[in-house]
């Protein structure tokens, strides 16, 4: 079965932190420590599937993560494992009509946020009796939110309870009691880890008047590389979009003030590339699937050094290297800093970067309207007179679709297709905004 998960996920080996945890006894409980962006996902998604039981009905497992993003993309990679066993996800934001109605036909795995699996599970909506595993993800992450009182709920709420999975990109200095792990086995692959193995550190002097024209100037000079800016708090994200709105320059918002739809509209379209401008707080900074980011800018600082490797961890992963720029004030202090990062000179003359090469492309109509990648992709190319070099990342949902197009081709794809069925039935096509 993990072979064939392997094969669906299209990859050819596992790391070693995902061998050692695969490794790990069926009954034993495990602390998997990681960093971000090494595969935690698949290191705690592997060792379940070999828990599942067909003849079980009801959940069999359930996972418990900090955010709706987080429990959207796991949920993503084990239905992409095709493993033939139900899953479903369940978070804040959310219809709890559509979820009741989705638990009604119970899952074998079930992911969500604390809160709204302590509410399904208070209004009976599912049965705990057969929940044998138990997945904290991000769990130290889950701690710092508040989530310990709702985790500590769920968790008494699971008698049959067997095997506890904890994951973390931290060290934590003692495991809360109310988790119930006993003598676990940890998979510590945090010693090893180097944070910024091919990361630069760079510095922007500046003032506390001039910072919002300082990070500009850095962002057009940086010009079309995936960057994320990280903001402490969410009025200053606002203010630096405002800025980058008013001078028309293409990029994305993310942080816990926004619509859930919105969040995932930022993060979908900087995936597939429409954006390479992320303005975030550390909502970003860990778990999302967003693609590898070649500059972090700290537009304000982080407040203690793991938030600090935390957002520089998106960067310079997996061997590829990265540049974190911090934006400096003479008041500002680097307690967490062994040296004075390289002073960057901003330019004189400020050019704003080229829009990217892709745009957005959205379809109403999903996996629930039997459509699929296949389909969309036949409609382009035959119907949109496209070439498959002008398409680009394609993400099918329940009721829409979103397909990456290159930038200088989708208003005539548009005009091209808007008339037309897709499996049977006209739907609406347009252009992303």
């Amino acid at each position: 079965m993990i072979k064939r998960a392997l094969e669906k996920l299209k990859i050819n080996a596992l790391n070693e932190m995902q061998h050692a945890a695969l490794n790990v006894p069926k009954q034993s409980d495990m602390i998997l420590l990681s960093a971000t962006g090494s595969g935690k996902t698949l290191g705690f998604l592997l060792p379940v599937l070999g828990l599942l039981d067909e003849q079980v009905t009801g959940v069999q497992v359930l996972v418990l993560v900090p955010s709706r993003e987080l429990a959207m993309q796991i949920e993503q990679v084990f239905k992409t494992m095709s493993s033939g066993f139900k899953v479903n996800c369940s978070y804040g934001g959310h219809s709890t009509r559509i979820e009741k109605n989705n638990l009604s036909q119970p899952p074998a795995v079930l992911i969500g946020t604390p809160g709204r699996i302590a509410y399904h599970i208070r209004h009976e909506n599912f049965n705990t009796q057969n929940v044998q595993t138990l997945v904290l993800d991000e769990f130290d992450k889950a701690l710092e939110f508040g989530f310990q009182d709702d985790m500590a709920f769920i968790i008494k709420q699971l008698p049959a309870l067997k095997k506890r999975i904890l994951t973390s990109a931290t060290k934590m200095e003692q495991i809360p009691a109310f988790t119930g792990v006993t003598k676990p086995v940890e998979i510590n692959f945090l010693k090893d880890a180097v944070s910024a193995p091919d990361l630069k550190l760079k510095s922007i002097m500046t003032t506390g008047e001039d910072k919002l024209e300082a990070v500009f100037a850095l962002i057009c000079k940086i010009g079309n590389k995936p960057t994320l800016v990280f903001c402490n708090h969410r009025d200053a994200v606002d203010r630096i979009s405002e800025l980058l709105y008013d001078m028309g320059l293409i990029h994305g918002v993310f942080h816990g003030g926004m619509e859930q739809e919105d969040r995932e509209h930022a993060l979908l379209k900087f995936r597939n590339g429409s954006t390479n401008l992320l303005i975030t707080t550390d909502l970003a900074s860990r778990g999302l699937d967003i693609p590898e980011i070649e500059c972090v800018i700290h537009y304000q600082l982080p407040h203690n050094e793991e938030a600090f490797l935390h957002r520089n961890g998106r960067t310079a992963r997996m061997h590829a290297k990265g540049t974190s720029y911090l934006m400096l004030t003479p008041e500002d202090r680097l307690p967490y800093l062994k040296e004075q990062p390289e002073i960057e000179n901003l330019p004189d003359k400020i050019v704003l970067p080229k829009p990217t090469a892709w745009a957005t492309l959205y379809i109403a109509a999903g996996k629930k309207d039997k459509v699929n990648k296949v389909d969309i992709v036949g409609l382009l190319l035959q119907k949109g007179e496209l070439q498959k070099e002008d398409l680009g990342l394609i993400e099918v949902r329940d009721h829409e679709s979103y397909a990456a197009v290159k930038r200088d081709r989708i208003g005539r794809a548009v005009q091209l297709i808007k008339d037309h069925k897709i499996k049977n039935k006209k739907v609406k096509i347009e252009i992303s905004r």
